[in-house]
């Protein structure tokens, strides 16, 4: 074994050591992802997202503020970053914030509507590992939820025009299933292989948190919008039974990403709400694993808990390890907390996996 494997293997080993020692002792010594929203704004107007109402408020990242986190994502071994947003495409610096992360070894990764993927196409192959899409039906239902005329078309496009240019570049897909798409969404994974996308996956919608810019969380009737009604469980029962019945295949090799039980946690999660089951159990240790950096620079644990500080304000290392922070993390009781147990998204790594 040579000097460079040698030194490869070592530093493998302490990651691994400091993820564990993490989640032993709630002080975060390794954090292998970190997801930036470098803008605040969005190029859609999704019905199950409130972005886009916040569009005249704009807050964004800076080259200032990538920067200044480098020494908090080096001391901390981080391995990838996570562009989501908004669409972090309408910052003008995106590739200029990619090119800083990559040069320091650390693999970008991006959430993104995919309007523009065409026009950004050989800079995405070439500053950006890999991009999730957003799908949410046929070219009419996509069209209709997204509120954008075309966006299907363009979506289409971009994922074509890249794999022209780059036919093996990984392009996957995430599918929000909800009221309005759940009837469709055989029709969404056949779109999915149309567009020679590389995985499609799946959740639930998120009708009860602060998440996706709502200053308050939704009531009840903004919430049915979106929440199926206690009739049409078992119709997405039956969409379900069919999906397992008809792409068995798909499932088994990966390109659906869930495998059949995380499928049927979809109508657990909806059914819950009329108190006939209760919400699924997630494995999920995002806040020792992770952290969100918004446009503002505030940080959250996640997505959906509350806001621990300001990298303007302090270094990443500094907000994470800070005394309120280790204790909070200290106390989380996943299985209890109102938060954590109404969530439709999970992230469990455990020391050993490698991203």
């Amino acid at each position: 074994m040579g000097l460079h494997q040698k030194v490869t293997m070592l530093n493998a080993l302490t990651h691994t050591y400091k993820r564990y020692r993490t989640l032993q002792t709630h002080h975060i010594s390794a954090l292998p992802i970190v997801i930036l929203m470098p803008h605040s704004a969005c190029n859609c107007r999704c019905v199950m997202c409130d972005i886009w109402k916040d569009n005249k408020n704009l807050k964004q990242l800076t080259e200032v503020d990538v920067r200044g986190l480098l020494s908090s994502l080096k001391q901390f071994g981080t391995q990838q970053v996570v562009m989501s947003g908004g669409e972090a495409l309408l910052n003008q610096n995106f590739f200029t914030l990619c090119r800083i992360l990559r040069n320091a070894g650390i693999k970008v990764s991006l959430l993104t509507t995919g309007l523009t993927l065409k026009n950004h196409a050989e800079e995405l192959i070439e500053w950006v590992n890999d991009i999730v899409v957003s799908l949410d039906g046929d070219e009419q239902l996509h069209d209709a939820i997204r509120n954008i005329p075309g966006a299907f078309q363009k979506l289409k496009d971009g994922v074509q025009h890249i794999r022209s240019l780059s036919p093996n570049y990984k392009i996957t897909a995430r599918t929000v299933i909800h009221r309005l798409n759940f009837w469709n969404w055989i029709a969404i994974i056949e779109a999915a292989k149309q567009m020679q996308l590389n995985q499609v996956s799946f959740l639930p919608a998120d009708v009860s948190s602060h998440a996706f810019n709502r200053q308050i969380a939704w009531e009840q009737p903004r919430q049915h919008e979106i929440l199926l009604s206690k009739n049409e469980l078992p119709k997405l029962v039956a969409v379900i039974q069919q999906i397992i019945d008809g792409y068995q295949d798909n499932i088994d090799s990966g390109f659906i990403a869930e495998s059949q039980q995380k499928l049927m946690h979809i109508y657990d999660y909806y059914a819950a709400f009329y108190g006939l089951n209760p919400f699924p159990y997630k494995k999920c240790n995002a806040p020792w694993v992770s952290t969100v950096i918004e446009a503002d620079g505030n940080v959250r644990p996640c997505f959906f808990h509350d806001v621990i500080g300001n990298i303007r304000d302090s270094s990443l290392a500094t907000i994470l390890n800070s005394d309120d922070a280790i204790n909070w993390r200290k106390t989380l009781d996943m299985s209890t907390n109102s938060t954590c147990v109404k969530c439709v998204c999970s992230l469990h790594l455990s020391p050993r996996i490698k991203l």
